[in-house]
Protein backbone atom coordinates (compact mmCIF):
# COMPACT_ATOMS: atom_id res chain seq x y z
CA UNK A 1 0.00 0.00 0.00
CA UNK A 2 1.23 3.29 -0.88
CA UNK A 3 2.58 5.74 1.56
CA UNK A 4 1.45 8.97 1.34
CA UNK A 5 3.63 10.27 4.03
CA UNK A 6 6.88 9.58 1.41
CA UNK A 7 8.49 12.61 -0.99
CA UNK A 8 7.95 12.31 -4.43
CA UNK A 9 11.10 10.39 -5.90
CA UNK A 10 10.07 11.74 -9.50
CA UNK A 11 8.98 15.01 -9.85
CA UNK A 12 7.41 15.87 -13.65
CA UNK A 13 6.49 19.41 -14.46
CA UNK A 14 5.00 21.19 -18.12
CA UNK A 15 6.71 17.75 -19.84
CA UNK A 16 6.58 18.30 -24.22
CA UNK A 17 8.12 16.07 -26.40
CA UNK A 18 7.34 17.69 -30.03
CA UNK A 19 9.12 16.08 -33.09
CA UNK A 20 9.47 18.09 -35.84
CA UNK A 21 7.91 17.88 -39.03
CA UNK A 22 9.94 18.93 -41.93
CA UNK A 23 8.49 18.94 -46.27
CA UNK A 24 9.67 20.03 -49.20
CA UNK A 25 12.98 19.68 -51.06
CA UNK A 26 14.77 22.24 -48.82
CA UNK A 27 13.20 20.21 -45.90
CA UNK A 28 11.57 23.14 -44.37
CA UNK A 29 9.87 23.47 -40.60
CA UNK A 30 6.24 22.87 -41.68
CA UNK A 31 4.85 22.03 -37.90
CA UNK A 32 5.58 19.56 -34.65
CA UNK A 33 3.89 16.36 -33.50
CA UNK A 34 2.98 16.82 -30.12
CA UNK A 35 3.68 13.53 -28.69
CA UNK A 36 3.42 14.83 -24.96
CA UNK A 37 2.16 18.23 -24.29
CA UNK A 38 2.24 19.67 -21.39
CA UNK A 39 2.28 16.55 -18.93
CA UNK A 40 2.76 17.10 -15.41
CA UNK A 41 2.40 14.16 -12.46
CA UNK A 42 4.55 12.84 -9.65
CA UNK A 43 5.94 9.18 -8.04
CA UNK A 44 6.30 8.75 -4.52
CA UNK A 45 9.02 6.31 -2.90
CA UNK A 46 8.15 3.10 -3.36
CA UNK A 47 5.25 3.61 -5.41
CA UNK A 48 3.80 1.93 -8.80
CA UNK A 49 2.29 4.98 -11.33
CA UNK A 50 0.53 3.20 -13.87
CA UNK A 51 0.04 4.95 -17.26
CA UNK A 52 -2.55 3.38 -19.35
CA UNK A 53 -3.95 4.70 -22.73
CA UNK A 54 -4.37 3.87 -26.60
CA UNK A 55 -1.80 3.41 -29.08
CA UNK A 56 -0.08 6.41 -29.45
CA UNK A 57 -1.38 8.50 -26.76
CA UNK A 58 2.19 9.07 -25.94
CA UNK A 59 2.94 6.93 -22.93
CA UNK A 60 5.97 5.26 -24.25
CA UNK A 61 7.39 8.38 -25.10
CA UNK A 62 6.87 9.95 -21.69
CA UNK A 63 9.07 6.74 -20.38
CA UNK A 64 12.00 7.34 -22.80
CA UNK A 65 12.07 11.86 -22.10
CA UNK A 66 11.93 10.74 -18.18
CA UNK A 67 14.85 8.78 -18.62
CA UNK A 68 16.46 11.14 -21.26
CA UNK A 69 16.83 8.88 -24.05
CA UNK A 70 14.93 11.53 -26.00
CA UNK A 71 15.48 15.00 -25.10
CA UNK A 72 12.91 16.78 -23.91
CA UNK A 73 11.64 19.99 -25.97
CA UNK A 74 10.41 21.65 -22.59
CA UNK A 75 9.56 21.15 -18.89
CA UNK A 76 11.34 19.82 -15.94
CA UNK A 77 11.72 16.01 -14.60
CA UNK A 78 13.05 15.86 -11.11
CA UNK A 79 14.67 12.60 -10.24
CA UNK A 80 15.89 12.23 -6.57
CA UNK A 81 16.52 16.12 -6.59
CA UNK A 82 17.99 16.41 -9.91
CA UNK A 83 16.33 17.69 -13.14
CA UNK A 84 17.16 15.35 -15.54
CA UNK A 85 15.97 16.96 -18.29
CA UNK A 86 18.91 19.53 -17.85
CA UNK A 87 21.91 17.61 -17.14
CA UNK A 88 25.03 17.96 -18.96
CA UNK A 89 26.22 14.95 -20.54
CA UNK A 90 28.33 13.64 -17.83
CA UNK A 91 26.50 14.76 -15.14
CA UNK A 92 23.32 12.33 -17.02
CA UNK A 93 26.31 9.83 -17.23
CA UNK A 94 26.97 9.82 -13.75
CA UNK A 95 23.15 9.63 -13.09
CA UNK A 96 22.52 6.68 -15.07
CA UNK A 97 22.51 4.06 -12.70
CA UNK A 98 19.79 5.40 -10.00
CA UNK A 99 17.08 4.92 -13.10
CA UNK A 100 17.16 2.59 -15.43
CA UNK A 101 14.27 0.92 -18.06
CA UNK A 102 13.00 -2.81 -18.82
CA UNK A 103 11.79 -2.64 -22.62
CA UNK A 104 8.88 -4.04 -24.16
CA UNK A 105 10.04 -6.45 -26.32
CA UNK A 106 12.78 -8.65 -24.54
CA UNK A 107 14.07 -10.14 -27.63
CA UNK A 108 15.11 -5.97 -29.81
CA UNK A 109 16.37 -4.90 -26.78
CA UNK A 110 19.18 -7.82 -26.13
CA UNK A 111 22.24 -8.07 -28.19
CA UNK A 112 22.18 -11.35 -29.97
CA UNK A 113 25.76 -12.01 -30.01
CA UNK A 114 26.09 -11.35 -26.18
CA UNK A 115 25.88 -14.08 -23.73
CA UNK A 116 23.89 -13.86 -20.46
CA UNK A 117 26.62 -13.16 -17.92
CA UNK A 118 27.66 -10.04 -20.63
CA UNK A 119 24.79 -8.46 -20.87
CA UNK A 120 23.80 -8.74 -17.41
CA UNK A 121 27.25 -7.82 -16.98
CA UNK A 122 27.60 -4.73 -19.16
CA UNK A 123 26.07 -1.96 -16.65
CA UNK A 124 28.99 -3.10 -14.19
CA UNK A 125 31.75 -2.86 -17.28
CA UNK A 126 30.57 1.04 -17.50
CA UNK A 127 29.87 2.22 -14.46
CA UNK A 128 30.84 0.07 -11.42
CA UNK A 129 35.40 -0.82 -12.50
CA UNK A 130 34.14 -4.27 -10.18
CA UNK A 131 37.37 -7.00 -11.13
CA UNK A 132 36.18 -9.81 -12.94
CA UNK A 133 35.59 -12.18 -9.95
CA UNK A 134 33.37 -9.35 -8.28
CA UNK A 135 31.46 -8.78 -11.23
CA UNK A 136 30.78 -12.65 -12.19
CA UNK A 137 29.52 -13.28 -8.71
CA UNK A 138 27.02 -9.84 -8.93
CA UNK A 139 25.75 -11.43 -11.91
CA UNK A 140 25.04 -14.62 -10.37
CA UNK A 141 23.21 -13.07 -7.86
CA UNK A 142 21.32 -11.01 -10.15
CA UNK A 143 20.10 -13.92 -11.92
CA UNK A 144 19.07 -15.57 -8.79
CA UNK A 145 16.87 -12.33 -7.75
CA UNK A 146 15.10 -12.59 -11.07
CA UNK A 147 14.37 -16.80 -11.20
CA UNK A 148 17.46 -17.51 -13.74
CA UNK A 149 19.38 -20.84 -13.16
CA UNK A 150 23.37 -20.06 -12.96
CA UNK A 151 24.73 -22.71 -15.31
CA UNK A 152 22.13 -20.22 -17.82
CA UNK A 153 25.29 -17.64 -18.01
CA UNK A 154 27.22 -18.47 -21.17
CA UNK A 155 24.29 -18.92 -22.77
CA UNK A 156 22.61 -16.76 -26.18
CA UNK A 157 19.48 -14.87 -26.05
CA UNK A 158 18.05 -17.31 -28.86
CA UNK A 159 18.03 -19.94 -26.48
CA UNK A 160 15.58 -18.79 -23.94
CA UNK A 161 11.57 -18.36 -24.11
CA UNK A 162 10.21 -14.82 -23.95
CA UNK A 163 9.59 -14.87 -20.08
CA UNK A 164 13.19 -15.95 -19.54
CA UNK A 165 14.45 -13.26 -21.78
CA UNK A 166 12.33 -10.63 -19.55
CA UNK A 167 13.96 -11.83 -16.97
CA UNK A 168 17.69 -11.40 -18.45
CA UNK A 169 16.00 -7.38 -19.18
CA UNK A 170 15.32 -7.25 -15.60
CA UNK A 171 18.51 -8.53 -14.35
CA UNK A 172 20.51 -5.98 -16.60
CA UNK A 173 18.09 -3.38 -15.60
CA UNK A 174 19.21 -4.16 -11.49
CA UNK A 175 22.38 -4.40 -12.19
CA UNK A 176 23.77 -0.75 -10.92
CA UNK A 177 21.10 -0.91 -7.82
CA UNK A 178 18.96 1.53 -9.22
CA UNK A 179 16.00 3.39 -7.29
CA UNK A 180 13.66 4.33 -10.23
CA UNK A 181 12.67 1.92 -12.84
CA UNK A 182 10.45 2.40 -16.58
CA UNK A 183 8.93 -1.00 -17.22
CA UNK A 184 7.40 -0.43 -21.09
CA UNK A 185 4.45 -2.51 -21.64
CA UNK A 186 7.26 -5.08 -20.23
CA UNK A 187 4.75 -7.64 -20.64
CA UNK A 188 3.14 -7.01 -23.80
CA UNK A 189 5.06 -9.65 -26.18
CA UNK A 190 5.03 -12.44 -23.61
CA UNK A 191 2.27 -15.10 -23.19
CA UNK A 192 -0.80 -15.27 -20.97
CA UNK A 193 0.65 -17.70 -18.71
CA UNK A 194 3.61 -15.67 -18.51
CA UNK A 195 2.55 -12.46 -18.00
CA UNK A 196 1.98 -12.74 -14.44
CA UNK A 197 4.52 -14.58 -13.34
CA UNK A 198 7.05 -11.31 -14.61
CA UNK A 199 4.37 -9.20 -13.04
CA UNK A 200 4.55 -11.13 -9.29
CA UNK A 201 8.23 -10.73 -9.74
CA UNK A 202 8.43 -7.44 -10.71
CA UNK A 203 6.42 -6.70 -7.04
CA UNK A 204 8.53 -9.07 -5.25
CA UNK A 205 11.67 -7.10 -6.31
CA UNK A 206 10.16 -3.98 -5.53
CA UNK A 207 9.38 -4.90 -1.87
CA UNK A 208 13.22 -6.37 -1.31
CA UNK A 209 14.84 -3.80 -3.06
CA UNK A 210 12.07 -0.75 -2.41
CA UNK A 211 11.98 0.17 -6.32
CA UNK A 212 9.96 2.82 -7.78
CA UNK A 213 8.25 1.91 -10.56
CA UNK A 214 6.36 3.85 -14.04
CA UNK A 215 4.55 0.87 -15.63
CA UNK A 216 3.00 1.34 -18.82
CA UNK A 217 0.83 -0.70 -20.10
CA UNK A 218 -1.94 -1.33 -22.30
CA UNK A 219 -3.91 -4.22 -19.72
CA UNK A 220 -5.78 -2.52 -17.45
CA UNK A 221 -6.35 -6.05 -15.90
CA UNK A 222 -3.00 -6.07 -15.14
CA UNK A 223 -2.26 -2.28 -14.34
CA UNK A 224 -5.18 -3.04 -11.73
CA UNK A 225 -2.85 -5.33 -9.98
CA UNK A 226 0.23 -3.92 -9.80
CA UNK A 227 -0.20 -0.18 -9.81
CA UNK A 228 -0.63 2.07 -6.92
CA UNK A 229 -2.21 4.54 -8.85
CA UNK A 230 -2.88 4.83 -12.04
CA UNK A 231 -2.41 7.81 -14.47
CA UNK A 232 -4.75 7.64 -18.10
CA UNK A 233 -2.95 9.35 -21.08
CA UNK A 234 -5.17 10.71 -24.38
CA UNK A 235 -3.59 12.24 -27.29
CA UNK A 236 -0.28 13.34 -25.25
CA UNK A 237 -1.43 15.02 -22.14
CA UNK A 238 -2.94 13.40 -19.14
CA UNK A 239 -6.89 12.95 -18.80
CA UNK A 240 -7.17 11.50 -14.80
CA UNK A 241 -4.66 10.45 -12.30
CA UNK A 242 -6.44 8.37 -9.58
CA UNK A 243 -5.37 5.77 -7.08
CA UNK A 244 -5.95 2.66 -8.73
CA UNK A 245 -9.05 1.58 -7.03
CA UNK A 246 -10.85 4.80 -6.95
CA UNK A 247 -10.67 4.90 -10.77
CA UNK A 248 -12.03 1.65 -11.43
CA UNK A 249 -14.38 1.89 -9.47
CA UNK A 250 -15.34 5.35 -10.70
CA UNK A 251 -13.45 7.22 -13.16
CA UNK A 252 -14.06 10.60 -13.34
CA UNK A 253 -12.85 11.71 -16.84
CA UNK A 254 -15.08 10.31 -19.96
CA UNK A 255 -12.34 9.13 -21.54
CA UNK A 256 -11.24 7.15 -18.71
CA UNK A 257 -14.78 5.47 -18.08
CA UNK A 258 -14.92 4.61 -21.71
CA UNK A 259 -11.12 2.98 -21.41
CA UNK A 260 -12.30 0.73 -18.69
CA UNK A 261 -15.29 -0.26 -19.74
CA UNK A 262 -13.43 -1.82 -22.48
CA UNK A 263 -11.72 -4.20 -19.48
CA UNK A 264 -13.27 -7.92 -20.09
CA UNK A 265 -15.89 -8.62 -17.47
CA UNK A 266 -14.98 -12.53 -15.66
CA UNK A 267 -19.04 -12.69 -15.60
CA UNK A 268 -20.55 -10.44 -18.32
CA UNK A 269 -24.34 -11.46 -16.76
CA UNK A 270 -23.61 -9.98 -13.23
CA UNK A 271 -26.06 -7.48 -11.81
CA UNK A 272 -24.40 -3.96 -12.08
CA UNK A 273 -21.75 -4.59 -14.36
CA UNK A 274 -20.30 -1.58 -16.47
CA UNK A 275 -21.75 -0.81 -19.88
CA UNK A 276 -19.37 -0.79 -22.60
CA UNK A 277 -19.05 2.41 -24.18
CA UNK A 278 -17.97 2.24 -27.87
CA UNK A 279 -15.87 5.66 -28.93
CA UNK A 280 -17.06 7.29 -32.31
CA UNK A 281 -14.72 8.32 -34.68
CA UNK A 282 -10.98 8.41 -34.66
CA UNK A 283 -7.95 9.80 -32.14
CA UNK A 284 -6.63 13.24 -34.05
CA UNK A 285 -3.84 13.51 -34.73
CA UNK A 286 -1.27 14.59 -32.70
CA UNK A 287 0.34 17.16 -35.41
CA UNK A 288 -2.84 19.08 -35.09
CA UNK A 289 -4.43 18.19 -32.02
CA UNK A 290 -8.37 19.80 -31.62
CA UNK A 291 -8.84 23.52 -30.37
CA UNK A 292 -9.93 22.99 -26.81
CA UNK A 293 -10.33 19.74 -24.90
CA UNK A 294 -8.04 17.36 -26.66
CA UNK A 295 -11.08 14.54 -26.47
CA UNK A 296 -13.99 17.08 -27.41
CA UNK A 297 -13.81 15.26 -30.86
CA UNK A 298 -15.19 11.91 -29.66
CA UNK A 299 -16.74 12.52 -25.78
CA UNK A 300 -20.11 11.32 -25.31
CA UNK A 301 -20.66 13.91 -22.79
CA UNK A 302 -19.23 16.91 -25.23
CA UNK A 303 -20.44 20.89 -23.96
CA UNK A 304 -19.88 24.18 -26.27
CA UNK A 305 -16.90 24.85 -23.46
CA UNK A 306 -14.67 22.13 -24.41
CA UNK A 307 -14.54 23.15 -28.15
CA UNK A 308 -12.76 26.22 -26.91
CA UNK A 309 -10.93 25.94 -23.56
CA UNK A 310 -8.85 23.15 -22.86
CA UNK A 311 -9.22 22.18 -19.18
CA UNK A 312 -6.37 21.78 -16.68
CA UNK A 313 -5.43 18.82 -14.59
CA UNK A 314 -6.86 19.85 -10.88
CA UNK A 315 -7.38 18.09 -8.05
CA UNK A 316 -10.94 17.26 -8.16
CA UNK A 317 -11.47 14.98 -5.40
CA UNK A 318 -8.85 14.45 -2.31
CA UNK A 319 -5.68 12.61 -4.22
CA UNK A 320 -7.97 12.70 -7.22
CA UNK A 321 -6.80 15.07 -10.44
CA UNK A 322 -8.76 15.26 -13.77
CA UNK A 323 -8.52 17.50 -16.72
CA UNK A 324 -12.18 17.66 -17.70
CA UNK A 325 -14.93 20.75 -17.60
CA UNK A 326 -17.82 18.23 -16.27
CA UNK A 327 -15.93 18.16 -13.39
CA UNK A 328 -13.47 21.00 -12.93
CA UNK A 329 -14.89 24.70 -12.72
CA UNK A 330 -14.57 27.02 -15.43
CA UNK A 331 -12.08 29.61 -13.68
CA UNK A 332 -9.53 26.17 -13.57
CA UNK A 333 -9.10 26.02 -17.17
CA UNK A 334 -7.21 28.06 -19.87
CA UNK A 335 -7.36 29.21 -23.28
CA UNK A 336 -6.63 26.52 -25.34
Amino acid sequence: MLDTAKRPLVQVRNLKMYFPIFSGLLRRHSGDVKAVDNVSFDIFEGETLGLVGESGCGKSTVGRALLRLYTPTAGNVVIDGDDVATLSAEALRQKRPTMQMVFQDPQASLNPRMTVAAIIGEPLDEHSGLPTAEKLERVYTLMDQVGLNRRFANRYPHEFSGGQRQRIGIARALALNPKFIVCDEPIAALDVSIQAQVVNLLEDLQDRLGLTYLFISHDLSMVRHIADRVAVMYLGQIAEISPRDDLYADPLHPYAEALLSAVPEPDPNREGRRTRIILKGDVPSPANPPKGCNFCTRCPKVMPICHDLEPVLTEARPGRFVACHLVTPPQTTRAG
